[in-house]
């Protein structure tokens, strides 16, 4: 008789035990969802992982992808380098050939098109901070769009892909017959993302190399590139360059290669250069 009472007692509280066990979960889902929904959070999410194949490089590494691949370009343009002018997004990189590649490009680290008025702006921006360093003349004039031409590219480490530098290249445009050249920038390659000028070719207001201090250049470009010490390069060869009038350095690139940098001077037509390519 004892069991039977013990029995009749158990029946509620196993009834509640199921109905807590169905009903339970979703009630608790529900006060969850109360203190959740409706309201704003912010969480703190590191995305250096994902952020793509580009990622930040040293003023050495940069300096060096971008020499190696100026440095494999075949000039006049072939029908082979006229075919890599397209959007690197959709690029393959098992089907481009060599080690190196300069690919023109129309977009941003964000992937946002930029017009070509953005490039020559940069562009302006590195001339006065070079002035400003004595590294180009005050007199060098301001660049403006009806009298330049900016292309943005894509210098790329083939292998590593994510190892690219983004630059735009200014030129002069050659569409005006006998322009006046004097005090002008005539070519540059500048960082699409920093503004620094990694290579130029300028008509100047001076007539002799002995109003060039070579020295004093380089290490004042390398400081402002973060690029550390110069050292001279000493296996020049006295026909490598198509003037007499120049001196070469050597900084550190990437694992064991070096960038060579030429400060040089074409005297009769009064240009001074700094360049990273051969």
């Amino acid at each position: 008789m004892k069991n039977v009472k013990f029995s009749i007692l158990l029946l509620p509280l196993a009834a509640a035990v199921v109905g807590l066990a169905v009903w339970g979960p979703e009630a608790l889902a529900q006060y969850r969802d109360q203190g959740i929904l409706d309201q704003v959070r912010i969480q703190e999410v590191d995305t250096t992982e994902t952020e793509g194949y580009r990622y930040s490089l040293s003023g050495n590494e940069k300096l060096y992808i971008l020499s190696k691949c100026l440095n494999s370009q075949t000039l006049p343009e072939s029908e082979q380098s006229a075919m890599t002018r397209t959007d690197p997004a959709n690029l393959n990189y098992e089907e481009l050939t060599g080690s190196y590649a300069f690919v023109e490009n129309r977009k941003d680290s964000s992937g946002k098109e930029i017009p070509a008025s953005a490039g020559i702006e940069l562009c302006n921006q590195g001339i006065q901070e070079l002035q400003k360093l004595g590294i180009l003349p005050e007199a060098i004039r301001t660049l403006t769009e009806s009298t330049y031409s900016a292309v943005m590219y894509s210098a790329i480490d083939v292998p590593e892909p994510r190892n690219n530098v983004l630059v735009w290249k200014i030129s002069l445009s050659t569409k005006k017959q006998n322009a006046d050249k004097r005090n002008r920038l005539l070519d540059a390659y500048v960082d699409a993302d920093t503004g620094k000028i990694y290579e130029f070719y300028a008509r100047v207001d001076f007539s002799s190399w002995d109003d060039v201090d070579a020295d004093e250049i380089v290490e004042t470009w390398a400081e402002y590139m973060g690029l550390g010490k110069p050292r001279e390069y000493e296996e020049v060869n006295p026909l490598s360059e198509t003037t007499p009038y120049f001196k070469k350095f050597s900084f550190s690139g990437m694992e064991e290669g070096n960038t060579i940098v030429t400060v040089g001077f074409y005297e009769g037509i009064n240009e001074l250069f700094l360049k990273i390519s051969r």
